[in-house]
């Protein structure tokens, strides 16, 4: 099978992807680029199966029937794993959150699957108007230098496919969960870091996982950390922005 080559940038970094599928470039069509690659992967079909038996794993797990996904779609999972893997070498995380950038400035919002991310996000858009414009709502990357914290829109992006090709500095991240009452509080790295840790991409290679436990000690120490209780309202969001900016 003669397989689909393209180039894209994500997080600054030129890759070039040998895909299976054409589906797979059209996925990442707000992304491709003529730049010389930093590095290249490759997917195979022993890829796309263990994506298949990740998501089986997953769902017995949670308790739920089987998810039943095409081989194109597995195909971007196995891609954006082989990426997360190689983004460690650049200072470069794949975290599971939802990012909206106001004035300039980025807010990260994390939390178990089902808490409410992505409605939050929206709550600041309904607030916030066109002054609020979404980075990423599912799986964006951030990037940890020595000036702070960047995060980059990327294709994987969620349900609602809400994302924007864009890098912005990040202002706070804060870890939600669901509450009657809306309060918000400031967090220390230490009572942050299990979260943090666990809405990251861990590597299975020993040698990258403590590369990515690293660069979560430099970014809990770069940007403003919250703990939030919120609701489904739009008090919430009147609440986290004005703490968090």
């Amino acid at each position: 099978m003669e397989k689909t080559q393209f180039t894209i940038c994500l997080a600054g970094i030129p890759i070039r992807i040998s895909a299976i599928y054409h589906s797979t470039k059209e996925f990442c069509h707000d992304y491709l680029s003529d730049d010389t690659p930093a590095f290249s992967l490759e997917v195979m079909p022993q890829d796309i199966g263990y994506e298949r038996e990740k998501s089986a794993r997953e769902d017995a797990i949670e308790g739920i029937s089987p998810r039943h996904f095409s081989d194109a779609y597995l195909e971007t999972l196995a891609v954006y794993r082989q990426i997360s893997e190689q983004m460690l070498d650049y200072g470069i995380l794949l975290f599971h959150g939802s990012v909206v950038a106001v004035d300039g400035r980025a807010y990260v919002f994390t939390a178990k699957s089902g808490t409410g991310k992505s409605t939050h996000t929206r709550l600041w858009r309904t607030l916030l108007g066109s002054r609020a414009i979404m980075v990423n709502d599912d799986k964006p990357l951030l990037r940890v230098a020595e000036d702070g914290v960047t995060a980059f829109g990327t294709p994987w992006d969620g349900k609602h496919h809400l994302s924007s090709n864009i890098a912005v500095p990040v202002q706070a991240i804060c870890i939600l969960e669901r509450g009657e009452q809306n309060r918000i509080w400031e967090m220390d790295a230490r009572d942050a870091w299990p979260m943090l840790m666990q809405q990251s991409y861990r590597s299975g290679s020993p040698q990258k996982l403590a590369h990515t436990m690293n660069l979560l000690d430099q970014m809990a120490a770069k940007v403003n950390l919250y703990h939030m209780a919120c609701n489904m309202q739009i008090s919430a969001a009147e609440m986290s922005y004005q703490k968090m900016r």
